[in-house]
């Protein structure tokens, strides 16, 4: 079974509107979509999670193994026509996200390309859908992804490659991974990542239960 669907990748045309990107629905296929999410990290915090210490099943494996797969970086390079051979990767994974996530960025200047993979079987919600942005706006709209169903968006990191999402507080799965600049980049994406899940474990396990608070 073909975890992804790279005919549909192929057919689909890199936008220049507002910067280099692609929208792929559904990139991973259901069939598959069904076993990575019974493997899925059990991820409890907000946040992204590097994939180095999380815990997960052969079914999730197999897409992390995709990523870093050699048709997989041949397919990118094709579409964004960069050279990304011998450039390291970083891999994160997100569980949940939280009212105050999603504010607008535009990435850190060692990222070449982002491509974001989301893994909600449905999505109804209006918040938390990926905007691409044409400035520091997140109503100046050029596109909106629906988090869920496998679909991806890949774009290439610019000083104007804003985007964000209106807030939305619950389960939000999506895998981010990048081709970073150096090992440098990679260390520095790895680093930060940890840092952050670590002090957002350490705020939910020091907030007091319903009932302390009623005490």
């Amino acid at each position: 079974m073909d975890l992804f669907d790279w005919e549909t990748f192929r057919a689909t045309p890199l936008s220049r509107d507002p910067y280099e990107h692609v929208i792929v629905s559904g990139f991973v296929r259901a069939e598959a979509l069904t076993k990575i999410n019974a493997d899925y990290p059990a991820i409890e915090d907000t946040g992204s999670f590097p994939i180095e210490g999380l815990q997960f099943g052969p079914g999730f494996q197999w897409l992390v193994d995709a990523l870093e797969s050699e048709q997989f970086r041949k397919a990118f390079e094709e579409k964004f026509q960069v050279d990304l051979s011998g450039r390291p990767t970083t891999t994160t994974v997100r569980g949940r996200c939280a009212g105050g996530d999603g504010q607008i960025h535009t990435d850190s200047v060692g990222k070449i390309i982002t491509i974001l993979i989301y893994l909600n079987p449905v999505w109804d919600d209006s918040g938390g859908r990926l905007r691409l942005l044409r400035a520091k706006n997140i109503e100046d709209v050029a596109a909106e992804v629906v988090p869920s169903r496998g679909n991806l968006v890949a774009f290439l990191r610019s000083d104007h490659s804003w985007h964000g999402h209106l807030p939305f507080s619950g389960e939000r799965r999506v895998v981010q991974f990048n081709w970073v600049a150096n090992k440098r980049n990679q260390t520095i994406v790895f680093l930060r990542h940890r840092l952050s899940a670590s002090v957002k474990h350490l705020l939910r396990n020091a907030k007091p239960s319903k009932a302390q608070r009623q005490d």
